[in-house]
């Protein structure tokens, strides 16, 4: 199937799965994560209608950033962010969904002071307690987003999380329920209802994510098709 095929079976999935939740389809914003996949694909993505597109790695976004490989589509960067390459993604992106320490934020904060900005992000949450995943610490994230809102260059726009691997069918529900629960609890707290994205959910399990909350899906290998690792 092609590109443009995938992603009209990814929406309709995302109706299907919005609509047995009682809610509506236009409230999901459909990210292609395009990792590993050339500018052409990221074209024809955006001429297919995505909503946005979302790269994982600084040095893949800045060659498709040379091709103008995102000229029509929001980007967002997706992927784990090392402080020594915030220069290369602040300003660079509409939003970068994967803030999770205070080191980075502070850093992000810093970038876009320089480039007289306002940076949009999404706070991380480690949710699963993974040591091998960045994120805050779901005891650490309220904290966080209370010292986010002291800084003048950085907007918190919202949560994302990545769940552990599940063992079986619909076994992110859990995790996606609990980060919705942190979503709602930060929101009427901290930020006056005014958080607006809640990013959860991949290719294996965007529909149940938009099952019980998300407000935007991360999609790949279901859009894009398998990634070749050897490559």
């Amino acid at each position: 199937m092609s590109i443009q095929e995938n992603i009209a079976a990814v929406r309709l999935n995302i109706e299907r799965a919005a609509k047995s939740a009682g809610r509506s389809a236009d409230e999901i914003t459909l990210v292609g994560a395009s990792k590993m996949n050339d500018a052409q694909a990221c074209r024809e993505a955006i001429s297919a209608g995505i909503d946005a597109l979302g790269e994982n790695r600084v040095q893949e976004m800045t060659q498709k950033l040379s091709e103008d490989a995102y000229a029509g589509a929001p980007l967002h960067f997706i992927g784990h962010l090392q402080r020594n390459k915030v220069k290369l993604v602040v300003g660079m992106v509409d939003l970068i969904e994967s803030v999770g320490s205070e080191e980075l934020l502070h850093a992000i904060d810093a970038q876009a002071e320089k480039l007289g900005i306002v940076q949009d992000i999404l706070l991380e949450v480690n949710i699963g307690g993974e040591e091998a995943k960045s994120g805050f610490a779901v005891s650490e994230l309220f904290s966080a987003a209370r010292n986010a809102q002291s800084l003048a260059h950085v907007r918190v726009r919202g949560l994302m999380c990545i769940p552990p691997v599940a063992e079986e069918a619909h076994g992110s529900i859990p995790y996606f329920e609990k980060v919705h629960a942190l979503y709602v609890d930060i929101n009427e707290k901290l930020y006056d209802n005014k958080l607006d994205i809640l990013s959860m959910g991949m290719s294996g399990d965007y529909e149940d994510a938009v099952r019980t909350g998300a407000t935007m899906v991360r999609v790949g290998t279901a859009i894009f098709g398998k990634r070749n690792y050897t490559i």
